[in-house]
């Protein structure tokens, strides 16, 4: 027997007015207007030449950007990215090297023997990456990020900041955004090692800062063939500024000065010479563990003075090697006002790449973000664009000598 229209009806109603059926359908209309809105063409700042080149060999750039729907702003993203990222297992060959001031340095390298692509390991593409902050080189973006240059054939090699790489401090010296020292020993030392080898420096966050500064001050001796940077924050007392809002503070910035003093703690017997300890670690903020140590050990009037010379932003136009920079306008490390648009818009070797959403070295995208994601991918396919086509590379950045 057919139903009348009018039980048609009745029944339809019946199964869409039930509260189950009207809370899936708000949600799935929810996520695909979010999705939707937040799906855009990541905004490429630089050179003409510059950008026919990442066009061509560095495709992603022209992709939009989809930002897991679920993850509101850049808060969520960065803490999702903590907690699910996955960590790809990775073996390291660890290697400690001594610097000038009797100090020591851990370089965990992967070297990628069996790379099909470079057999020789004397000519394989060495990627440099400097972690961030707290990080060394168990931290899931550095694995990610090996996990993608070995799958080309290169060999890695991760530099951690003194103290955090599992080794023992020698001197009362750590790490800073604005010394650059301990990266030149690092690069002299895998030059001297692969001399005919191209070098490519990856930093991330505070990494990302020491990479440009050194790029900066050492211009075409860096020993680099290019250099690409993620969610460097540009402006070091802006970026405190930031993390300094309450939520801010209470999500990453208390965390981070945890991790910090841990640090200081574990090497207090050598540190203590140098530093009241106790007083240091009453610090509840980055900028107070900075004014307490950091300034300190490094010689610096004040904390200002240090965050001054640690900002990257204004140094640019001194580097001479094409670099490839990521930011998103949603991070709460790094606030969009104080991103360098008008200063690498001058430049022909600087290209700054710019997502609406992604948090601090997250760009989760997909319904699921435990895998690789946009950064990952970036990362992969200039890394493999420096690589492949070194010379087309220094023809669109308008380098003649490296």
């Amino acid at each position: 027997m057919y139903l009348s229209s009018l039980e048609l009806w009745k029944t339809y109603w019946e199964c869409v007015s039930r509260p189950y059926t009207v809370f899936v359908c708000t949600v799935t209309a929810a996520l695909y207007y979010l999705w939707g809105r937040k799906c855009q063409i990541p905004t490429l700042i630089c050179s003409d030449a510059f950008g026919s080149f990442l066009h061509k060999h560095c495709p992603v750039v022209s992709e939009r950007f989809s930002p897991t729907p679920w993850c509101w702003g850049g808060r969520l993203q960065t803490l999702v990215c903590a907690f699910l990222k996955t960590r790809p297992h990775v073996t390291y060959r660890n290697e400690l090297i001594r610097t000038l001031d009797g100090g020591q340095i851990s370089l965990d390298w992967v070297d990628n023997q069996n790379s099909v692509t470079y057999p020789t390991s004397s000519t394989r593409p060495t990627v440099l990456i400097l972690p961030g902050l707290t990080g060394n080189s168990q931290q899931s973006y550095v694995l990610h990020a090996v996990r993608q240059a070995t799958r080309h054939g290169y060999r890695c090699v991760v530099f951690n900041n003194r103290g955090v790489g599992g080794e023992e401090l020698l001197t009362p010296v750590t790490y800073c955004a604005a010394n650059t020292s301990d990266l030149e020993r690092v690069v002299q030392h895998v030059k001297g090692l692969y001399p005919q080898a191209p070098v490519l420096g990856a930093g991330v966050s505070l990494g990302g800062m020491i990479l440009l500064n050194y790029l900066a001050r050492k211009r075409t001796e860096s020993g680099m063939v290019a250099g690409i940077t993620i969610s460097v924050a540009w402006d070091a007392l802006k970026s405190s500024d930031s993390m300094e809002e309450p939520l801010n503070w209470l999500l990453f910035n208390k965390h981070l000065t945890s991790g910090l003093c841990r640090t200081v703690t574990r090497h207090r017997k050598i540190l203590e010479k140098v530093v009241d300890i106790d007083y240091v670690l009453k610090a509840r903020t980055i900028r107070e563990f900075d004014e307490r140590f950091t300034s300190l050990l490094f010689g610096y009037k004040s904390c200002i003075d240090y965050y001054d010379e640690a900002s990257p932003g204004k140094k640019l136009p001194n580097t001479a090697v094409p670099i490839l920079c990521l930011n998103a306008a949603d991070d709460p490390f790094s606030p969009q006002t104080a991103f360098p648009v008008s200063i690498v818009q001058t430049l022909p070797n600087v290209a700054l790449l710019l997502t609406a959403h992604g948090g601090h070295i997250a760009f989760l995208e997909g319904l699921f973000p435990r895998g690789e994601s946009y950064m990952e991918r970036l990362f992969g396919q200039f890394v493999r664009a420096v690589f492949e086509h070194p010379s087309d590379i220094k023809e669109a950045c308008s380098i003649h000598k490296c």
